[in-house]
């Protein structure tokens, strides 16, 4: 009956337990009862005899402070404080990257790739605690960002004054400026693209598999004019490839279709582009075909390159530099 009272009075009190307090519970009814004790509380209950002993001890040490269930230095060991090589071999394996000042450091390399690597080097551990350690050391899982773009011209403060003054100028006066770049090209025909729609059940959009040209009608090169002044933009796509009289004819168009409407009267105009490409600062033939359109408009035509490293910004910074062509 005994044993059968022990279960029972386990049984209430078993939800309420914590780790600590079981073991406490557990040697306190063996202590009780004496010799044989230990082994009628594990029968009655199910604790290890283990554990039953572990609270025998603790009974005859000091409480521990409120909320803590061991005393310290309780539990496994880390798996760096067992092994004196293995952050070490960690850091070597990895290759940090990036600022070596900052506390947040990254790694591209797999779980998978890392556990492989370090029991090349004795290392065995799991998937699991490799993560949790890499974290605990403040590494995270990052992808590559586009950031570095090229060297900044040491005077481009001056730069962005010419551009600010050159272009407070035409507005002032009512000219057009607009902002011009051929975008990226894409292939014609049922290719993946982002972006969804909706669709009725069963009718999806069935696309190729591969991106190949040969699969292609042709590639859409998009050269966009923006009109700063009214905040509009045109495209003008072209089916060959982005060449400085492809430029030049998708400016001409804006103008026939849209800008000699809206600027009616007005005698120039200020372009503003990057410095490389169809319209770059060294290209001879964007220079002459931008004449040939200054000769028949009869417009004065300003350019103004943007200065490396800066397309993001390519609606308001230029080139220090410009030139005119002076329609005939």
């Amino acid at each position: 009956m005994a044993a059968a009272t022990l279960q029972s009075r386990y049984e209430a009190l078993a939800p309420h337990f914590d780790e600590r307090t079981e073991r406490l519970w557990c040697a306190a009814e063996a202590h009780a009862m004496g010799r044989g004790g230990v082994s009628a509380v594990q029968r009655a209950t199910g604790v290890s005899r283990p554990r039953i002993m572990r609270g025998i001890i603790d009974l005859h040490h000091a409480p521990l402070p409120s909320g803590d269930t061991r005393r310290k230095g309780g539990g496994r060991k880390k798996l760096s404080d067992k092994d004196e090589s293995l952050l070490s071999d960690i850091d070597a394996i990895i290759e940090p990257k990036g600022d070596p000042m900052s506390l947040l450091q990254w790694t591209t390399k797999s779980l998978d790739h890392l556990v492989t690597a370090l029991a090349r080097k004795k290392h065995v551990m799991k998937r699991s605690a490799l993560a949790l350690l890499l974290r605990t050391q403040g590494f995270s899982l990052k992808a590559n960002k586009k950031n570095i773009e090229g060297v900044s011209h040491p005077d481009r403060d001056l730069q962005f004054r010419h551009i600010k003054e050159t272009c407070t100028l035409f507005e002032k006066k009512g000219d057009p400026i607009i902002s011009v770049d051929c975008k990226k090209k894409e292939l014609i025909g049922a290719f993946k693209n982002g972006g969804r729609e909706w669709r009725g059940k069963g009718q999806d959009t069935v696309v190729n598999v591969y991106d190949f040209q040969s699969l292609a009608d042709g590639k859409a090169a998009p050269y966009g004019i923006y009109d700063i002044v009214h905040n509009t933009g045109f495209v003008n796509v072209g089916v060959d490839h982005d060449t400085a009289s492809f430029a030049v004819e998708s400016i001409r168009r804006w103008w026939v279709a849209v800008g000699k409407k809206l600027y009616a009267g007005k005698k120039e105009l200020l372009i503003t582009s990057d410095g490389g490409g169809s319209n770059g600062v060294r290209n001879r033939l964007w220079k002459k075909e931008l004449q040939q359109l200054a000769n028949e408009t009869k417009l004065s035509i300003t350019v103004n390159h943007f200065p490396p490293a800066t397309s993001k910004w390519n609606r308001i910074e230029h080139r220090l530099f410009s030139y005119t062509g002076i329609g005939a």
